[in-house]
């Protein structure tokens, strides 16, 4: 059985793993990156307290040992469901089975001034970005005399308060007390501030009420200035625009509000549901097709009764459909009885600073914080790290930023922007 998987994510990469060095299954992952990354660290890339490898990881190498499983980088342009072809940006493969599982973009909610200048917060491409920005303009801040307008270069603006708005949020504030008097004495006495805004009524929406007031505080004792019940609106001319006509100056405002699935050509529009989620049956089958499949962030399931409304987009719920999924496609080939999808909730967690986070768990239901929450998460997130050596180099960035209480990895590296062309110098035959 040819299988061609779309995204080498959480999703992707489970199902993947699961079919490996099974040789009744050919499969090909094709990914527009030729890595595997892990999305809920992006933001220390982003802070400077770890590098990019560190979280990060070729699929070429991953799968170098599994003879069943090939790689291609490549990007999903269309599909032919008749003929069973999946076109790509740089050709065509052929497949019985096509899963998507192409994960979710930023949402800018139509919002095209926000799209234009604020700072993304999905990819690792987006956390490098931001890296270099916000260094950049904090080298720019110590050039201005003009308080206000340095200000401005200082200010940062997050919008949505998820647990990836909380945990930079606070990498923030923490940041603005150490880092910035120690390295940039230019900057001691300067007036900066950390907004936290979101349109809900708390911080951490899907997690309980209890890690929902422990982290509001926690930010608060930080410094960070937090708005509930406001949403962005506009960012035009370093000016964010809050609803009720509040306003915010500011060069960064970073986006981590939301997110919506992808549309690809010839999946009928029938076949997607809220934020492009493309709807799937309990078997994780895309209705109105025969052989194609979608998991993880990317799709909507109402069959499993404990979630009426859908799966949260969370990483759990892609690992678990990617392992299952691969569980009934080795039943189907043995003609058994295919088994529902149903997502055992392991609990909620966010990191808010050092020695401070929030755990809920489910059964029995259970709420933890600060140290001991702290280190379930660094421990969680450890062990969910795809290789032994993405742990060892991600613990050992941890634990000297933790006793040196910083990390020596703000460099500004960008490619070099080429403003004339060299002409070509030809050879010379001349003896």
């Amino acid at each position: 059985m040819k299988v061609v998987i779309i995204g080498g994510g959480f999703a992707g990469i489970n199902l993947a793993n699961e079919l490996a060095d099974n040789k009744n299954f050919d499969v090909t992952l094709v990914d527009k990156n030729n890595y595997n990354f892990f999305p809920p660290l992006i933001y220390q890339v982003a802070t400077a307290y770890l590098e990019p490898s560190s979280i990060s990881y070729p699929f070429r190498k991953y799968f170098a040992k599994k003879e069943n499983i090939n790689f291609r980088m490549g990007e999903l342009v269309s599909v032919k469901p008749e003929q069973n072809l999946a076109i790509l940006h740089n050709g065509e493969i052929e497949y019985d089975v096509l899963v998507f599982a192409t994960g979710a973009e930023t949402n800018y909610f139509g919002m095209e001034n926000v799209r234009k200048n604020s700072i993304p917060m999905k990819t690792l491409n987006d956390a490098l970005e931001m890296r270099n920005k916000l260094l950049q303009r904090m080298e720019k801040a110590t050039l201005h005399k003009n308080s206000r307008e340095r200000r401005k270069y200082l200010n940062i603006v997050v919008a949505g308060g998820g647990p990836t708005g909380v945990e930079v949020s606070g990498m923030f504030a923490e940041m603005r007390k150490g880092v910035l008097r120690k390295e940039y004495p230019e900057l001691a006495t300067s007036v900066s501030n950390v907004y936290l805004v979101d349109g809900g009524d708390a911080l951490l929406a899907p997690m309980s009420k209890q890690s929902q007031k422990d982290t509001y505080d926690a930010l608060s004792k930080l410094g960070v200035i937090i708005k509930l019940n406001s949403r962005v609106i506009d960012y035009i001319d370093d000016v964010v625009y809050l609803e009720g006509g509040e306003t915010i100056q500011s060069k960064n405002l970073i986006w981590a509000a939301g997110v919506s699935a992808k549309a690809f050509d010839g999946i009928p529009m029938e076949c997607y549901g809220r934020a492009k989620r493309l709807i799937v049956d309990e078997h994780n089958k895309i209705i109105n097709t025969n052989n194609i499949y979608a998991i993880g962030d990317t799709c909507f399931q109402t069959s499993d009764a404990a979630f009426p409304q859908g799966h949260p987009q969370v990483a759990q719920v892609a690992i678990q459909q990617g392992k299952h999924l691969a569980k009934n496609l080795k039943k189907s080939l043995k003609n058994e009885t295919l088994t529902p999808f149903k997502y055992h909730d392991k609990g909620s967690m966010a990191i808010i600073g050092k020695n401070k986070a929030v755990v809920d768990l489910p059964k029995p239901a259970l709420h933890f914080k600060g140290f001991l929450a702290w280190l379930m998460w660094l421990f969680i997130h450890l062990l969910s790290l795809i290789t032994f050596r993405n742990r060892l180099v991600t613990f050992w960035n941890w634990m000297v930023s933790y006793f040196s209480m910083d990390q020596p990895l703000r460099m500004i590296i960008r490619p070099e922007k080429r403003t004339r062309q060299i002409p070509e110098t030809k050879p010379n035959h001349t003896v």
